[in-house]
């Protein structure tokens, strides 16, 4: 048990004295600080790297200041300790501390608990006979991704996915707030360039060395979720098959996958394909778009394209034009959070369709503007309005009451609900 107490007293150097996390805002931060005064648990999810540890010590910091008492917050990782049961945890807490863990407030953080077997039952016993305890807890990928965790913490739990920076936080992670947009369009520009540089990660923030970023996203992320997280979690036998195919998606984000025909290239079952591309997902490793349509049951029938969380960093780093493209839409698409692309029989297409009420058709565009697909889709959805974001260009197309506005993706994120930091 020795083990336990020392990562015990390195996890919550906060126990010893003065204590001050490095956090830069995000815009998560605020909607989770709404959910802490309740009962329930809180739930962060999100890619490796995404800064949910920085989370929950931030929440941890918030809590000594707001009143608790430094010995009453406890955060533990299972990231190292997947053989430890969070019944030990607690008992090594009450014999270094003096403490009952029962009698008084207390603020509970584990990290990274999907790497602890049944750690839904454990959860669900200290949630029910603890009852002024409030926990936190963080995994890397989708904590309800096995369908008896969502059953025996139902009603008990709110989940929050920490997505990748998005533009605005990126720039308040450089400390910069370049305010009014119009005088500063040539700087924003060249900052969105940089962006796609960190491919949201924080860490990667003012980063622009090739193989460092190469390493991280090798090293940090893709290993890690692949080779440690996934292999172990679905006891995949061949797991370079899932490494292959996840390359195949990063060397060309957006890509229409035809099941049978790419099963067949890796040597696998269509049904092992369907699966390992669902634990992709399901990790945040990649995102699926469904091809619109009004008729839910033919969305499923449908096509399907997938975006990697972060492209290859060969294509991150090209100069020529095709690759830039790629890596302006894979952005583009990722700053989204697009659900849904649209193609036709007739390959008209748009890149994305933002439902919220009537559908909007969204089209990425690097260089030339062109208005076939959006048009297309405007006239057979009946629809008035549509969007082109450029990497340069603004402008306005009107004709017969349909607006079409061409944005450049610095100012539309910007103005984005939800991205609003950078005006206030």
């Amino acid at each position: 048990m020795a083990k336990i107490k020392d990562a015990l007293r390195e996890f919550n150097p906060w126990w010893k004295g003065a204590f001050e996390v490095e956090f830069k805002d995000r815009n998560i931060y605020g909607k989770i600080q709404k959910f802490l005064p309740l009962p329930q648990m809180v739930a962060l999810t999100g890619l490796r790297r995404t800064g949910k540890t920085t989370l929950m010590l931030k929440i941890a910091d918030d809590a000594i200041k707001k009143g608790y008492g430094p010995l009453d917050v406890i955060y533990f990782s299972f990231d190292e300790f997947p053989e430890i049961e969070i019944r030990e945890i607690i008992e090594q807490y009450e014999e270094i501390t003096g403490n009952t863990f029962r009698q008084g407030k207390r603020l509970l953080l584990l990290d990274e608990i999907q790497k602890l077997n049944g750690w839904e039952n454990q959860l669900k016993a200290v949630y029910d006979t603890c009852k002024n305890t409030k926990i936190m807890i963080s995994g890397s990928e989708s904590l309800f991704i096995r369908k008896k965790s969502k059953e025996a913490l139902a009603g008990r739990i709110f989940e929050f996915t920490v997505e990748p920076l998005l533009f605005n936080e990126f720039l308040a992670f450089k400390g910069l707030k370049l305010k009014p947009t119009g005088l500063y369009e040539k700087e924003l520009r060249k900052l969105f360039d940089e962006f796609a540089l960190t491919m949201g990660f924080p860490e990667l923030v003012g980063i622009t060395d090739r193989e460092i970023i190469k390493k991280y996203v090798k090293e940090g992320i893709v290993e890690k979720v692949v080779y440690r997280d996934l292999a172990k979690l679905f006891k995949i036998k061949d797991i370079s098959v899932m490494d292959s195919l996840l390359r195949v998606i990063m060397e060309e984000p957006g890509q229409i996958i035809e099941l049978s025909g790419l099963a067949h290239e890796l040597n696998i079952s269509r049904q092992t394909l369907s699966g390992y591309l669902g634990y992709l997902e399901k990790s945040f490793m990649v995102r699926k778009l469904y091809n619109f349509s009004r008729n839910r049951r033919k969305i499923e029938r449908k096509l399907k394209k997938y975006y990697p969380a972060m492209p290859s960093v060969s294509l991150l780093f090209s100069e020529d034009d095709l690759s830039r493209s790629r890596v302006f839409e894979w952005l583009v698409i990722m700053q989204l959070k697009a659900e849904f692309f649209w193609r036709d029989p007739y390959k008209n297409e748009v890149d994305a369709v933002l439902v919220n009420g009537e559908p909007v058709p969204v089209e990425v565009k690097y260089g030339k503007i062109g208005f076939r697909g959006i048009e297309a889709f405007m006239k057979k959805f009946n629809v008035d309005r549509g969007c082109i974001i450029s990497r340069d260009e603004e402008s306005k197309k009107e004709k017969d009451g349909k607006v079409i506005s061409i944005v450049p993706a610095f100012k539309f994120f910007l103005n984005m609900p939800g991205q609003d930091k950078q005006k206030e």
